[in-house]
């Protein structure tokens, strides 16, 4: 299951923080009166309005991979906070090192992500949903954690987790967990021994020019 349900959830956790943030019908009304204005309404608001335009313009991005490409790199810089994403994957290679090479990094990995996993989301089945379980604050107040679960026809709810905080203002995405394995965590464990033996320039660039990938099939 997780080999081929895992890059449909990176591609739409790019997006939004989520897959299909949508509430079950039978909980809408009492969700939205407990989540008005915290993290877990605003992944809600920008999955239910990225889940209707994959509807209404699917056949269009079928045809037009750039329109799909800039659809997704636009909900992507809106949504996530590359950059402290980015330290968060470089763990100790990334202690002291200057904004711009984290930057640098943070666009090549972003790019990186997009460009393997953007397309999946023409095959991700919109209907779908998700239960908000909880939201909590993390500690240290590094943000909150927004938990779910995938609901699935036929299959067992998935796990999902999603860690936010406030960058200019403004609540965004910076790792994603499903089934307790963060993506943060297992792009950190891919990239160290890279990064032992290289620049983060350097693996930003092989990231770049397609020489290294990010794996997520975990």
């Amino acid at each position: 299951m997780k080999k081929r349900t895992l890059p449909l959830i990176l591609a739409s956790a790019l997006l939004a923080a989520a897959p299909a943030l949508v509430l079950a019908q039978s909980a809408t009304t009492q969700s939205q009166a407990t989540t008005q204005g915290t993290p877990s309404q605003l992944v809600l608001d920008n999955t239910q309005r990225i889940l209707a335009t994959l509807e209404q313009r699917r056949a269009e991005f079928q045809n037009d991979r750039a329109a799909l490409e800039a659809f997704v790199t636009s909900e992507f810089e809106a949504m996530f906070d590359k950059d402290y994403a980015a330290r968060q994957v470089l763990g100790r290679h990334g202690r002291g090192a200057d904004d711009a090479d984290i930057a640098y990094f943070a666009d090549a990995l972003a790019s990186s992500l997009l460009r393997r996993y953007g397309s999946s989301l023409l095959d991700f089945n919109t209907r779908l949903q998700v239960r908000i379980v909880s939201e909590n604050a993390l500690p240290r107040g590094l943000g909150v954690r927004v938990a779910s679960e995938l609901l699935r026809q036929g299959g067992e709810p998935i796990p999902m987790t999603f860690l936010m905080r406030q960058s200019g203002g403004e609540w965004k995405v910076f790792d994603v967990q499903v089934e307790g394995v963060s993506f943060v965590s297992t792009f950190r464990r891919q990239f160290d021994n890279e990064l032992q033996n290289k620049s983060i320039r350097q693996v930003a660039d092989e990231l770049r020019g397609g020489r290294v990938q990010v794996d997520a099939g975990i």
